[in-house]
């Protein structure tokens, strides 16, 4: 468990750091504006309008779910990956799955559920953000869950 622990940890910084440069990225490319208000706007998910006022605290704030985030979407992916069959037959299509699936459960759930309401909703901006996580998460928690399995099965087992 501590070599899944770790893996999942590594997979996460990866992950994160990739998803988080990429939004501040698009944001900027498509605004013009300051790309790090992303993390006031993640931070408002939570703590609802007060984050856009806030200074440094709340792009740390930000940043801090933003992981956390990153970490439950790449630890359920290391769950499922050994009892789902399916996820093990194809690399790409999987990571695509995968990263359609975040896509999904962050843009029609979770930011539903928060304190910002509402995504944006329009059509060039879904399909670039759906592209990135597939890019950016989907695709490497992919190839790093299927090299990490292939390694633990074939290791001496432990007595």
């Amino acid at each position: 468990m501590k070599k899944n622990s770790a893996v999942i940890a590594r997979a996460t910084f990866l992950v994160g750091t990739l998803d988080i440069l990429s939004a501040f990225l698009h944001y900027l490319i498509a605004s013009g504006k300051d790309p790090l208000f992303i993390l006031k706007y993640i931070a408002g998910g939570l703590l609802g309008p007060a984050a856009f006022s806030g200074g440094a605290a709340m792009q740390v704030a930000g940043l801090l779910l933003h992981y956390l985030i990153a970490c439950i979407f790449t630890a359920f992916f290391f769950w499922l990956y050994p009892r789902l069959k399916i996820l093990r037959r194809n690399r790409i299509a999987t990571g695509i799955f995968y990263g359609l699936f975040i896509w999904s459960v962050m843009n029609l759930v979770v930011v539903p559920l928060s304190r910002i309401g509402k995504f944006p909703d329009a059509v060039p901006g879904m399909l670039i953000n759906a592209a990135i996580l597939i890019l950016v998460v989907g695709l490497p928690l992919s190839f790093i869950a299927r090299s990490y399995y292939r390694k633990i099965r074939k290791a001496p087992p432990l007595h």
